[in-house]
């Protein structure tokens, strides 16, 4: 990896940010630092952070949605009901839906952030507002997509408008190819060691060959995680890649959409070089996803379950992954493997493809989909001194069940060939159709 230092003259160049919230506050340029009110496209929220927070605010201030149409509700968090708890606050979810006539409702199809690429519901230029920290998510779609607060979604939801900060923009530039079994995760596990966790209210600007080469599944990853480096939104550039898969999933495109661009010109905070073809498979270890090295770091280290889930890694192509390494083989005795797709659409693609059948040969165990055990909640969960290898995006302390469980984050790759060893394993050295190829 190399950087560029911080330009030292002025250039009236725009990053993709400023581009983006120029576009939302109506102006012809924004700068880093401008405070901005903007207009709101799309406003996101899930069962944990949306009805049951909005409802009793909206009831005392006599208050109203903006515009039912661009509010989109997802019941991903407590699902399936585990206790009367849970079911109380679906239940209270599915009525809110019904009685404000919300535009897009998906009850029990997936995880919010894996629903709105799959429904056809992103766009280039818009600015896309959630109720959850993974918002950034949707950058792979070229536009701007932030997490927020449940008291800022309610202003949100009744306004239609917010206000924030032009963040500065660190440009992630991706060079070269992959090798073998070394896929995005390991990417942001890397950038998580080198960057840090603390780049509050910064941009992060992926591009370059290697990003050109992504399907979009991949680039979903990149834009997720810029919350693991503390990123304000993860932005990814529009491409035919991008309007592809849109138009491929009910959503309306056209070539003006090509135009959200960074200038070429446009002035960086710093700009990340990584050349692919030198990564190795990373690893992160207890507790923090910045805990990342080599997987030669934690090899050996035994495993109590391998988790295949989350909306950074249950998605379809991360099952196609896990299934290469696992066709044929065995989970190892003692080794609870899970796997919960990112949605239902994603569940019976991989029953379609045959993927589904390889996994479960293998000794998996299939979960519903859903948040579950990378937010704590629902199947999946750690006991004390457990130890688990994971495809989610973050492993504090407590966040998958007993505070004294360990977490360590993966590939799909990475995640398989641990659960056929029974201990952290390299994805290019342990599965058997690998021989020779490390």
């Amino acid at each position: 990896m190399s950087e560029a230092s911080r330009p030292q003259t002025v250039s009236s160049g725009q990053t993709l940010a400023q581009k983006l919230l120029a576009r939302a506050s109506g102006s012809d340029f924004v700068a880093p630092g401008d405070i901005v009110v903007v207009q709101v496209d799309l406003a996101m929220a899930h069962d944990s952070s949306g009805p049951r927070r909005w409802k009793p605010h909206l009831e005392a201030l006599g208050a109203s949605l903006w515009d039912p149409s661009r509010v989109v509700i997802v019941s991903d968090h407590y699902v399936p009901a585990v206790d009367a708890e849970s079911a109380a606050i679906l239940k209270l979810t599915r009525d809110f839906a019904q009685e404000q006539k919300i535009g897009h409702f998906f009850d029990m199809e997936g995880i919010c952030h894996a629903i709105l690429p799959q429904k056809g519901l992103l766009r280039p230029g818009i600015f896309v507002a959630g109720g959850d920290s993974h918002t950034p998510h949707a950058g792979a779609f070229g536009c701007y997509a932030a997490g927020f607060g449940a008291t800022d979604m309610l202003g949100i939801v009744v306004t239609g408008q917010t206000w924030t900060i032009v963040p500065e923009t660190i440009r992630v530039e991706l060079t070269g190819s992959f090798k073998r079994y070394v896929s995005a995760k390991d990417v942001m596990l890397f950038l998580c060691r080198e960057l840090g966790m603390d780049n509050a209210f910064k941009a992060i600007e992926y591009g370059g060959p290697g990003v050109a080469a992504m399907s979009m599944e991949e680039r979903m990853v990149l834009s997720n995680m810029a919350a693991e480096l503390g990123g304000e939104v993860g932005l990814i550039a529009a491409d035919e890649v991008t309007l592809a898969h849109i138009s491929a999933h009910g959503g309306k495109v056209s070539a003006v959409d090509l135009a959200w661009q960074p200038d070429p010109d446009a002035a960086y905070e710093r700009i990340v070089t990584i050349n692919l073809s030198e990564l190795e498979p990373q690893i992160a270890v207890p507790h923090s996803p910045a805990n990342s090295f080599p997987i030669g770091h934690a090899t050996g280290a035994p495993i109590d379950q391998a988790y295949i889930g989350a909306c950074v890694g249950a998605k379809l192509e991360d099952l196609h992954m896990a299934a290469q390494i696992l066709k044929g083989q065995r989970v190892a005795q003692g080794v609870r493997l899970l796997v919960a797709p990112a949605s239902s659409q994603v569940t019976a693609d991989a029953a379609a493809d045959g993927t589904l059948s390889v996994l479960l040969a293998a000794g998996a165990t299939l979960l519903p989909s859903g948040c579950g055990a990378c937010a704590g909640m629902g199947a999946g969960l750690l006991a004390a001194g457990e130890t688990c290898i994971s495809t989610t995006n973050r492993n504090f302390k407590g966040r998958m069940g007993h505070s004294e469980a360990f977490v360590y984050l993966g590939s799909p790759y990475t995640v398989a060939a641990s659960a056929i060893a029974g201990c952290i394993s390299n994805p290019r050295v342990h599965a058997a159709d690998l021989a020779g190829l490390a």
